[in-house]
């Protein structure tokens, strides 16, 4: 499926070329256009913020791709948190904008591409002029940009995004193997069977609708990606449910980790701050102390239980469940301890009456949460 979308690799693959962006001064970083494909017809450039960490002046540093959500844009500020990490960064936008502006109120520049989010209203268009097909285009381009630099190590660059963002991260993972981990919080795949567009595709009409979950839905790409993911979302999320969730982080053939908070609020300081996505970075490009690996829940009659494995001591361990049987977002959910013992392997529970789904939380003495798969009763 995927392969009937026209990117040129060859070109995407290589470091665009950059201009300077006059009027927008940080300390600490540096503000660019890059050149980002055509659009109808067009040449574009995209605004971004790129910043290295002080000890980018001794060593070769890793590297994080940065890729806001819907309303936003690229954002200095994140740039900057994983400078301070030890990490060179780089922020685009990805709907035309510069920084600035107000959230889903950006100032739009002149050689800008395509507006988003989505796409949707796009869809008969020439499929390489539709907003996901630029988006994905523009965080290619910024990793190639990246990986580019003398500063940076080429071999250890991951991709975060939030929201829309997490959404881009799933199908930016599946077509730039480049990247050595994903970590898309919130955005997930199956969105015309459970998500917050549903109203958009009923509005679309079948055939339209069809056609941009055949091009665009994450489900298409999930299944291509090779590289370690972990997936950081909220138990009550409107747009990005928690049983399309799970779909969708089975899909991939690979390493992951989940990071499942419950009623986890949806936006973007929530979503660019776990401090499990920089501990996962750590583990994967620096061979740092891995984030406790939870195995499958697993039910025997009236309990539930987990296996796990880890380096780090697990200090706390939480059940959650909920009785609710509705919509995901609309249900109440109920925690309680579960104790441990200080070299335990094995966490089991009792499942309450009514109780409809639920899932474990471990804590470890980094205060870092992985969670286990939701299981419905």
């Amino acid at each position: 499926m995927i392969n009937r979308i026209p990117w040129n690799f060859d070109s995407l693959f290589q470091p665009p070329k950059t201009h300077p962006a006059p009027g927008f001064d940080e300390p600490g970083v540096r503000s660019l256009y890059f050149d980002g494909p055509a659009w109808k017809s067009k040449p574009t450039r995209v605004f971004a913020w790129l910043g290295l960490p002080e000890r980018a002046k001794h060593e070769k540093v890793p590297a994080m791709v940065l890729v806001h959500g819907g309303g936003g844009t690229a954002f200095v500020h994140w740039v900057r948190l994983w400078n301070q990490r030890g990490y060179a960064a780089i922020a685009m936008d990805t709907c035309g904008c510069t920084a600035g502006g107000e959230h889903a109120n950006r100032p739009r520049h002149d050689q800008g591409g395509p507006a988003g989010w989505g796409g949707f209203d796009q869809i008969d268009d020439p499929v390489a002029d539709q907003w996901p097909f630029h988006a994905v285009a523009d965080v290619i381009l910024a990793n190639s940009l990246l990986r580019s630099l003398p500063e940076v190590d080429a071999d250890r660059v991951g991709i975060t995004g939030i929201s829309w963002g997490g959404y881009l991260t799933c199908l930016t993972a599946a077509v730039d193997a480049r990247f050595k981990f994903a970590a898309p919080v919130y955005g997930c795949g199956f969105l015309g069977e459970d998500s917050g567009w549903l109203d958009t595709f009923a509005e679309m009409g079948p055939k339209k609708s069809k056609r941009w979950l055949n091009l665009w839905d994450p489900s298409h790409f999930l299944p291509h990606i090779s590289m370690p993911m972990l997936w950081v979302n909220g138990t009550n999320d409107t747009h990005y449910r928690l049983g399309s969730y799970q779909k969708s982080y089975r899909l991939p053939g690979t390493f992951r980790t989940l990071c499942i908070r419950v009623n986890m609020p949806h936006g973007h300081t929530e979503g660019e701050n776990p401090e499990e996505i920089r501990a996962f970075a750590d583990q994967v490009l620096l061979g740092k102390t891995p984030l406790t690996q939870v195995g499958p829940t697993v039910r025997d009659q009236s309990t539930v239980r987990i296996a796990f494995t880890g380096q780090a001591q697990v200090q706390k361990a939480e059940f959650n469940f909920t009785r609710d049987r509705g919509p995901w977002p609309e249900r109440q959910w109920e925690s309680v301890l579960v104790p441990i013992e200080p070299r335990a392997t094995i966490l089991s529970a009792s499942i309450p009456t009514g109780a409809a789904a639920c899932f474990f939380n471990l804590i470890d003495s980094g205060n870092l949460l992985v969670s286990s798969e939701h299981l419905e009763l």
